[in-house]
């Protein structure tokens, strides 16, 4: 077969034309051939063997295409009849690729370990994506050195020697990135934020579940499914609400005001106390709170024992007695938090009767079902006690107010 070959070789070193491009077309024939053994065959019968599936994130391919590049760096100098000068303008940009290959491929080993890392339970405590980012930044920083140094076939310490003088260009052109890496850091160390938190930042219109922290940005998905992307350093230099401690605690708050008409506040008669006793979570307050007016009023003499004199019961006091049992009976209600009913000051829209206790719940539909529910039964129930609740007149307060025409 060799006695068949030479000939044609032969042949061919008399037309040096033709011998270039046969030579180089056997050269990026043999670069490809390359190119898809590797990637081909060899790695996946790796997958085959390790079960490692990474090839989703571009490692493999990047690592695949270096193969051809060398083959064409080593391969060029064998093509007889080239130039010089275009020899090493093809081998500086093979060069040039390796490097840039390589470079696309560490970060696609990182973006593998951050994958990994992802798995782990506990990955949205301690986020590694902002460090991630600064690691690709870093890696994209000397590669960018590296193929300029081999695109004009000087040395890299040339080009580093001179970054000495453009350190404040530099400083001033990464600047928010350096002040993004020392907020992530910040926000990390310090736990102030993770993803699933509910954030509030009125100021840039955010409110709700954060998404993702990367090194740059933080999104915010709002309860209304729009995205609000915040510089990670206003978390930092910026006020803001996180809700985690509510939902670590198991309870949600419930602060509200009954406002009630001052003017349906009275003292209770007896006939009024015996058939508020009938109300089982009343019997025991007014049992009690009988007895002791009873023996403070008894201390008076003659004169002081006059109605005007006496302490009595107030059905706004008694109404005050019942919310509070009331909510005690709950089972809706946290116990071991706090929990009041509070008179307000008296303001121009009535007089404001506060509840503040906290649902066994953070679940924001049955949260709120929880409220609606305890506000529709003291609601309705306000009449039993004489009790009206304030609001300002409307068409049908006047309609019912107009006197009839004249006969």
């Amino acid at each position: 077969m060799q006695n068949d070959v030479t000939p044609w070789l032969a042949w061919l070193r008399q037309h040096q034309e033709l011998h270039t491009i046969v030579t180089t077309a056997v050269l990026i024939l043999l670069a490809w051939i390359s190119n898809w053994v590797v990637q081909r065959i060899l790695i996946r019968g790796l997958f085959r063997l390790t079960g490692v599936h990474v090839q989703d994130h571009g490692l493999i391919k990047r690592l695949a295409n270096v193969v051809p590049a060398l083959v064409l760096t080593g391969g060029v100098r064998v093509v007889p009849n080239l130039p010089n000068a275009l020899v090493e303008i093809i081998t500086n940009v093979c060069a040039a690729f390796i490097i840039l290959t390589i470079a696309l491929a560490l970060s696609a080993a990182l973006n593998i370990v951050n994958s990994l890392y992802l798995r782990r339970k506990d990955a949205h405590l301690r986020p590694i994506k902002g460090y991630i980012q600064v690691l690709k930044i870093a890696i994209f920083a000397i590669a960018t050195v590296l193929i300029i140094a081999s695109l004009i076939d000087r040395s890299p310490l040339i080009l580093l020697s001179g970054l000495g003088a453009m350190a404040a260009v530099l400083l001033l052109i990464f600047q928010d990135t350096l002040l993004s890496l020392v907020a992530s850091v910040q926000i990390t160390s310090s736990d102030i934020i993770r993803v699933g938190d509910w954030v509030e930042m009125p100021q840039l219109n955010a409110d709700g579940d954060v998404i993702d922290i990367a090194l740059h940005t933080v999104k915010v998905q709002n309860w209304d499914k729009t995205i609000t992307t915040i510089p990670t350093k206003r978390f930092i230099t910026d006020s803001f609400k996180n809700w985690r401690g509510m939902q670590e605690s198991g309870g949600r708050r419930i602060k509200r005001c009954l406002y009630l008409d001052q003017n349906s506040v009275r003292f209770l008669n007896q006939d009024d106390i015996e058939r508020l006793h009938d109300f089982r979570l009343l019997d025991s307050y007014l049992t009690v709170k009988q007895s002791e007016l009873l023996s403070w009023n008894s201390q008076l003499d003659e004169q002081e024992r006059l109605p005007v004199n006496r302490r009595q019961l107030t059905n706004l006091g008694t109404f005050r007695a019942y919310v509070e049992n009331y909510l005690r009976e709950s089972q809706d209600i946290r116990k071991d938090m706090t929990l009041l009913v509070r008179q307000m000051a008296p303001t121009a829209n009535g007089l404001p009767m506060e509840l503040y206790c906290f649902t066994n719940t953070t679940a924001w539909a049955r949260y709120e079902a929880i409220q609606s529910d305890i506000f529709d039964h003291l609601l309705a129930i306000l009449p039993e006690f004489g009790l009206r609740v304030f609001q300002h007149p409307s068409g049908a307060d006047m309609r019912a107010l107009r006197l009839p025409p004249a006969q």
